[in-house]
């Protein structure tokens, strides 16, 4: 791969990464299940790092984080089911699952025609941690609350995340 072929599959690439970080932002502003929430919070997390490994890689080329390829629109919030009812979150998590899978199965084959190792490793790395994340996805939406680990002292669940970090 030619250096000048390099930057448009960057720019591309972090595009579709920023959308996701999108949807994901908007995922956890309605999936107010506070284990759900807490496993959405940490997808974006790592995502923003990536974003930062993907910004430094283009000002090397000369060229910064495009704007994503599709518009992140606002996620309906579900309506909430009896107490303990963890369905109305399914479609969004299942969804979410949904599109990080193709993502890496759109970009594992492009990525492996990069001929720069240090940018063929850092793509690896992302597509690798976007196939953890939507793992922890599908786990979420199979109803599994324990996805980022175990409470201890078998404290009850209860409570959920408010829509907004910040309320008056």
């Amino acid at each position: 791969m030619k250096q000048t072929d390099l930057q448009p599959l960057l720019i591309e690439f972090a595009a579709e990464r920023l959308a996701l970080l999108q949807r994901h932002e908007a995922g956890a502003r309605v999936v107010s299940h506070y284990d759900f929430n807490n496993t959405y919070q940490y997808v974006i997390n790592r995502e923003e790092t990536h974003l930062t490994w993907l910004q430094s890689a283009l000002t090397e080329h000369g060229a910064s984080v495009p704007v994503p390829l599709q518009p992140s629109r606002p996620l309906e919030v579900p309506t909430a089911g009896k107490k303990g009812d963890l369905s109305p979150f399914k479609g969004i998590l299942d969804d979410d699952e949904r599109r990080l899978d193709a993502f890496v199965e759109r970009w594992r084959p492009r990525v492996a025609g990069v001929t720069h190792a240090r940018h063929r490793i850092m793509l690896d790395v992302i597509l690798g941690e976007s196939l953890e994340h939507a793992r922890l996805f599908q786990q979420a939406a199979a109803g599994f609350e324990d996805v980022l680990g175990r409470r201890t002292g078998g404290v009850a669940r209860q409570g959920s995340v408010l829509s907004g970090r910040w309320q008056e």
